[in-house]
């Protein structure tokens, strides 16, 4: 239902899913932020009043390319199509759409704890999510990335039936920035 009555939002979702940045972040981005060699994010200031460094998938990157397509690449990457004034945030969007979809209780800000709980379903490490997150602390972190019991049980049941090595281990934690969160 969003896809289809916001299609020009798409990509403003998709980077937030994909990404897990907050809504200030994301509607603050400038193009010279965006560093397309690198496949990187590269926040100067966050809430938490500290740089960070957010990998890029594919599904992020392409909803970039879609957005720099519409403009001239310079200023914040958000504009609205109407004015080409930057866009502060999605609700002149989001919420009508949310509302529609008739989905009770969902903000912008829970896209966040999609990122964060899609990430752990896939064995991220917390310590991992929390530096993506720009958390300070894993007990912040534990709060985001949600595991259902289903989950949980498949994990124990995955780890004594596999032989996890510390290699493998620190090899996952190397590849998170590839992660498909889809």
């Amino acid at each position: 239902m969003i896809e289809a009555k916001c299609v020009s939002h798409m990509p403003e979702l998709d980077l937030a899913i994909n990404t897990g940045i907050r809504k200030g972040s994301q509607y603050g981005l400038t193009w010279d932020m965006v560093d397309w060699e690198g496949r990187m994010l590269d926040i100067p200031r966050t809430k938490n009043e500290e740089a960070i460094h957010v990998p890029l998938n594919e599904a992020a990157i392409a909803a970039l390319k879609v957005v720099h397509a519409r403009g001239d690449g310079k200023g914040r990457v958000f504009q609205s199509e109407k004015t080409g004034e930057p866009l502060e945030n999605g609700r002149h969007w989001f919420d009508d759409a949310v509302i529609e979809a008739g989905i009770k209780n969902f903000r912008w800000h829970d896209l966040r704890h999609t990122f964060a709980s899609r990430l752990r379903m896939k064995g991220t490490p917390l310590e991992d999510i929390a530096d993506l997150l720009g958390h300070k602390s894993l007990t912040m972190t534990r709060r985001y990335a949600h595991l259902g019991k289903q989950t949980a049980w498949g994990g124990v049941t995955a780890r004594s039936n596999s032989h996890h090595n510390s290699h493998q281990r620190k090899r996952l934690r190397t590849t998170v920035a590839q992660v498909v969160v889809q």
